[in-house]
């Protein structure tokens, strides 16, 4: 079976509406394509725990992740680990280096949960990084040029080589995104004549 499990941003939860739009999407397709969407905790290790441990349950099927923002470094590190597919929605590339200015009090912004950016978390993202993906045909990029929040150029020269759509304007939580969707299913094996 196809199953796509989409990993949240930074100070996101499952609430985040492309995961919700996606859902949304899927449902008719359900017995057909699985869905997971978890909670990802702020601690970089303990999000890729988590993550790890879904991959394990769902080990015989095949996998595509979709990741936004954070979730789009946490998908890399996973899809060159374990040799996944993946989709990258405006993600971050040195997410070590672009939340540095922000350590200190944070709360999530769908859940209200109040913690501290510290760091530690710093050092566990940058643990996960990647130097250099080794199969750009794993790899789907879809960046918008008005993010407001990355550089989406960064993404554009890291993932150079994989099969990329930059859309001109948007922004970080990127603009029309259901439009993306039946593109994104036919990265991931599901058959065009289906949809």
């Amino acid at each position: 079976m196809i199953r796509l499990i989409y990993l949240h941003g930074f100070n996101s939860s499952p609430q985040t509406i492309k995961g919700r739009q996606l859902a949304a999407w899927l449902e008719p397709l359900a017995g057909r394509i699985a869905f997971d969407l978890p909670a990802l905790p702020h601690r970089p290790g303990e999000a890729i725990a988590r993550i790890e441990a879904l991959l394990a349950q769902h080990a015989a099927d095949d996998i595509t992740l979709i990741g936004s923002s954070l979730g789009g470094y946490y998908a890399t590190f996973l899809a060159e680990k374990h040799g996944l597919k993946a989709v990258l929605i405006n993600p971050a590339v040195l997410p070590d280096r672009d939340l540095e200015q922000y350590l200190g009090p944070q709360r999530n912004l769908y859940t209200d949960e109040a913690y501290e950016l510290m760091p530690a978390h710093l050092a566990e993202m940058r643990a996960l990084s990647v130097p250099r993906i080794t199969r750009p045909e794993r790899y789907y990029l879809l960046v918008q040029t008005g993010d407001e929040v990355l550089d989406y150029r960064e993404a554009v020269r890291y993932y150079a080589g994989v099969k990329q759509r930059v859309i001109e304007g948007g922004d970080h939580g990127f603009q029309d995104f259901e439009r993306e969707i039946p593109e994104i299913l036919r990265f991931a094996g599901w058959s065009a004549a289906s949809l």
